[in-house]
This record gives C-alpha cells, sequence and structure tokens, in this order.
C-alpha cells in the first residue's frame, strides 16, 4: 500500500474532524454546565423552603432557621460565581435575546 492510500484514509487536511470533535466537546460541557446551574438554582430555592417550614414550625429556640438561611446565602454566592464564571468562559451569553 502506498503512502497516498494511507493518507486518504486518515482524517481530512486542516483539521476539519479535530475541530468538529472539539466543538462537540465544548458543546457538552456547555450543556453540563447549565444542568449543574439550574441544579445549584433548585437546591437554593430548596433551602428557601427548608427555612420557612422550619420558621413556622418550631417554636423554641432552634437554629435550624439560621442554618438554612446560612446555606442558602452560601449557595447564593456560589450560583452567582458559577454565572460569572460561564459568561467569562463564553458559555453563557447574556442579552442574547435581542441579536
Amino acid at each position: 500500500m502506498t503512502d497516498d492510500g494511507i493518507r486518504s484514509r486518515r482524517a481530512p487536511a486542516g483539521g476539519r474532524y479535530t475541530r468538529h470533535v472539539e466543538l462537540d466537546r465544548i458543546n457538552h460541557v456547555e450543556t453540563i454546565y447549565k444542568i449543574a446551574l439550574v441544579v445549584v438554582l433548585l437546591v437554593v430555592i430548596f433551602s428557601l423552603g427548608q427555612a420557612l417550614y422550619f420558621m413556622m414550625t418550631d417554636k423554641d429556640d432552634d437554629k435550624r432557621t439560621v442554618w438554612a438561611l446560612t446555606r442558602r446565602i452560601g449557595l447564593s454566592l456560589l450560583f452567582i460565581a458559577m454565572v460569572a464564571f460561564g459568561i467569562w468562559m463564553g458559555w453563557l451569553h447574556p442579552h442574547d435575546v435581542g441579536q
């Protein structure tokens, strides 16, 4: 088999195959990142509801409400940091509606 025969079986010249694989990986990372953002947001909302439940049901001087609200604040800061990181990496595109 000649060198031309082997070369014809390889990926096309110019790295087009490599670019497609890299774009697929980037799209998968964006999708996983957006799913992670939704999960963190749902956990923040759950923690807020948990704090409301503890506030309504606990009659004594219990710290469960304070801890639930503290967790919510921490998770909210994580969510904001994740959004900022996603915008910086180019995975999230703010104000993309009118463009």
